[in-house]
């Protein structure tokens, strides 16, 4: 009696311990946000070549800056409005302003069960003033969480 009694108790904290173990979240170690990519170019020499110094921000937002008077970057992250198919930017690169403008469609895309749903995008169109930028290139459409680089900037 006192062994089937033992057996129960045994089962019944296996089961809870199973339970307990079943609903724990788990960890999500991915990026999980898509940035359109953008490689910087020195036009002269047509080689990836970081500017003395790089500042980003939305267009209208300069006091939340994506990147301030950053020094040797090559690749800027750059946010688009899942919310909106069209964003521009304020670029100044080496105390030159530019506006870079990006069209785009917007879906949702899963990642996993840990890191739930992100915003994926297909690049229309971009467009920008061409004080410092030379031209602007798409080498690829979609951005994705992947780090490729997604369009190259000609300064």
């Amino acid at each position: 009696m006192r062994s089937i009694r033992n057996v129960i108790i045994a089962l019944i904290l296996t089961g809870f311990l199973l339970l307990a173990y079943s609903c724990t979240t788990g960890a999500c170690f991915d990026e999980t946000t898509a940035y359109m990519k953008a490689s910087l170019f020195l036009n002269s020499t047509g080689k990836q070549t970081a500017p003395d110094s790089l500042s980003l921000w939305g267009a209208g937002m300069d006091t939340s800056k994506i990147y301030n008077a950053q020094k040797s970057l090559k690749q800027a992250l750059v946010p688009l409005d899942a919310s909106s198919g069209s964003c521009s930017f304020i670029i100044k690169i080496n105390e030159v302003y530019d506006t870079l403008s990006a069209w785009y469609s917007t879906y949702p895309h899963l990642l996993s069960k840990d890191c739930g749903y992100t915003f994926y995008h297909n690049i229309d169109s971009l467009n920008s003033t061409n004080h410092k930028i030379v031209k602007i290139s798409i080498t690829k459409n979609s951005v994705t969480t992947i780090s490729e680089e997604n369009i190259r900037i000609y300064y």
